[in-house]
Formats: C-alpha cells, sequence, structure tokens
C-alpha cells in the first residue's frame, strides 16, 4: 500500500514555525523508525516493558526512576493525580474521591498558559485544585510561600517560552521553596532541550514530550524520585489508561532519548549559518525585512524575524503562506507586530528556497 499526500487529500507541510503538536511535531531517525518496527511487531510483557525502559532511561539521565507516558500533558495530569494519591489503590480507582482534601498545586500565575491547552486543564484532569501565585508579569519565592496551606499538595513549575519571562523566580528558587514546605516541586519542561538541569536544580519530578527537542515519536516522559515515579505508573490504573502509549513507541522513544544523548541537536551556530543566506534572500524582497534572532526564552535557538511593511499586514501573509501547496507554517506570535519568525530546524535547503519563492510570490500580489 503506498502512502502519499494525495492519498488522504492533503497538502505537504513546510514546517518553520517550530516543533509543533498542529503539525506533528518532529520528523524520527531510521534508528528511531526501526526500534518503533520491533516493537510494533513483536509481543511484550507491557507492565515489564515499561518498568525495564524506565529504568534503562533514569541510568542514562541520572535519576531514581523514569516513566515514559503517551505526552508531557499527560505527564503533567498522572504527575498531579500520583502526588495527590500518594500510591493509594482506592484514589487511583477514584481520582476525584472527596475523602482526600490535599489536592491544591500551586503555580506562578505567569505560567498559567495555554500552550495548545490550558495548564489548568491537565491539572483539574489530575484531580488538582489550581492555586495561581504572583501576578501575570511577577512571581518571587516569597509569593509561593504565602499560598502553601495545609490543602498544598505541589508546586508546579512551567518551564516555557509560552510563559512570562521577566521577573519570575528561577527553577532553584522554586525548588528551595518546596524543601522549606517539605512539598514536591513538579516541573513541566515539555520543550527543554537540557535532560538534566531541572532534576539537578532540585525538581523532584521532570516532565519532557518525546517528540519535540528529543525527536522522537508521540511520547512524554516523566523522571524523578522513585516514589512518585512509582505512584505515576499507578495511575495505570486509574486516569492513565485513557492516556496508555503502545509498545512501538516506547521502544522508538527509548531509542530517541539514546541517540539525543549521544549525537545532540542542531546547536544555534549552525543555525545561524544556515540562516545567513536565507535572511540575505528575504531581504532582497520588497516591504520585508529580515534579522536572525535568538529564541526569546534564551534557548540556544535562532531564527529569522521577518518584519513585514507596505500594505499587507504579517497576518495576511502568514494566511497566504498557508493557502497553498507546499502550506508554509510560520511562528505567529509576533504578527500584531508585524513581525513573522521562521524557525529552520526541521527545514532543509530545498524547503527554504521554497519559503522564499512563495514570499516573492506572496509580496508581489500585494504590489
Amino acid at each position: 500500500m503506498t502512502i502519499s499526500y494525495e492519498k488522504f487529500a492533503l497538502k505537504e507541510v513546510i514546517n518553520a514555525s517550530g516543533k509543533m503538536t498542529i503539525l506533528g511535531v518532529s520528523k524520527v531517525s531510521d534508528a528511531v523508525l526501526e526500534a518503533q518496527r520491533f516493537g510494533g511487531q513483536h509481543f511484550f510483557e507491557m507492565e515489564k516493558l515499561g518498568t525495564h525502559t524506565g529504568k534503562y532511561l533514569a541510568d542514562l539521565l541520572q535519576v531514581e526512576d523514569a516513566q515514559i507516558v503517551s505526552s508531557a500533558s499527560a505527564g503533567i495530569a498522572q504527575s498531579v493525580a500520583a502526588i495527590i494519591g500518594q500510591g493509594d489503590v482506592y484514589h487511583a480507582y477514584h481520582p476525584y474521591t472527596e475523602k482526600i482534601k490535599k489536592r491544591e498545586i500551586i503555580l506562578p500565575k505567569g505560567h498559567n498558559v495555554d500552550y495548545g491547552t490550558p495548564v489548568e486543564v491537565m491539572v483539574a484532569q489530575g484531580g488538582g485544585e489550581l492555586v495561581e501565585a504572583g501576578y501575570a508579569n511577577m512571581c518571587t519565592p516569597e509569593h509561593l510561600e504565602m499560598m502553601v496551606t495545609e490543602n498544598t499538595a505541589a508546586i508546579l513549575y512551567i518551564k516555557s517560552h509560552h510563559t512570562v519571562q521577566k521577573s519570575m523566580l528561577s527553577v532553584e528558587e522554586a525548588a528551595a521553596v518546596a524543601r522549606q514546605k517539605e512539598l514536591p516541586l513538579i516541573v513541566d519542561a515539555a520543550a527543554e532541550e537540557d535532560l538534566f538541569k531541572y532534576s539537578q536544580a532540585g525538581a523532584d519530578v521532570v516532565i519532557y514530550s518525546g517528540a519535540k527537542a528529543i525527536e522522537g515519536p508521540s511520547a512524554g516522559l516523566v523522571i524523578g524520585k522513585k516514589d512518585y515515579i512509582d505512584w505515576v505508573r499507578l495511575q495505570g490504573k486509574g486516569i492513565g489508561r485513557a492516556m496508555k502509549i503502545g509498545k512501538d513507541n516506547i521502544l522508538g522513544f527509548t531509542q530517541a532519548v539514546e541517540d539525543y544523548l549521544s549525537q545532540g541537536s542542531e546547536a544555534g551556530e549552525s543555525m545561524k549559518k544556515r540562516l545567513q543566506p536565507f535572511v540575505a534572500e528575504i531581504n532582497q524582497i520588497k516591504n520585508l525585512e529580515a534579522t536572525v534572532v535568538q529564541d526569546g526564552a534564551g534557548r540556544d535557538i535562532y531564527r529569522a524575524s521577518v518584519k513585514v511593511t507596505g500594505d499587507k499586514e504579517a497576518k495576511q501573509v502568514i494566511s497566504e503562506l498557508k493557502a497553498e501547496n507546499p502550506a508554509v507554517y510560520t511562528r505567529e506570535y509576533q504578527a500584531n507586530n508585524g513581525i513573522i519568525e521562521f524557525d529552520i530546524r526541521s527545514v532543509n535547503e530545498e524547503e527554504m528556497t521554497k519559503i522564499v519563492k512563495r514570499l516573492q510570490q506572496v509580496m508581489k500580489e500585494g504590489d
């Protein structure tokens, strides 16, 4: 059976928006595909597959234990439920029971963002009651401390470019508050590239997306203290049942982590070098001004930032780029300021040429 865009009446997509869920996130390597094939074509004792791959990854990442889940979002919900239930089987079967009162999850207000779904939805799915600390533009250790009550179950910290960056306490500062108050700290680091940093900074549970920086198949990874990870596994008998991950993706993701640790991801300097000719060509197009910029959250990621002038607005250019085949998807966060960003991590030279040609057409049509 031949698979093609045409078979399902789909457009080819050039992903210059970054590793986004709406586009399938990442491309996987041949080695990952081979691991998925092995998983898909063989049977396993699934409980042991989960615990043994978790132990294997925990050793690689220098933590007590790890568990592969279906996504980072599932990781949030299951981690919240795990910490609320504390290994109680009754709770796993009745996750929203009123018998358990200790459900408050404290989160810096500027971290309660919508990344495709609001953070608070995943907290609520895990049975947590969200308590915001601080303000939209500021959260200090003191702001966290003052929100702790006898019903506080955990502190949650979202490390993401989606969150407010300025005047926010660090992971280390949040960990210090958690230790002082004898609470676990959960860090959602879904798209982050450092698989060691947050555990070493004092987080008790850290959650990663499998398909973003790691470039694995659809999956999530929860790492941290053994008791908490055991409790996360228990959620497979509860809310985690609806979030289970297949054997093919468990093995594919494990391979992706191993490859990521040995090979790493593209360095910022390489991105800047690839961006130079791309930016130069865009600057030859009337009413477009392109520069190379670093990721707003300080990650080692560089993008082309294109200022749109003239009669067309940035939002119109973005819409027209998506309309044709291939559809070109960009980063739209600064469209209101007349700026379009192009993330080239998943874009090759041929695709960059296609983007330039499409921009030439779009801007010419505006003359």
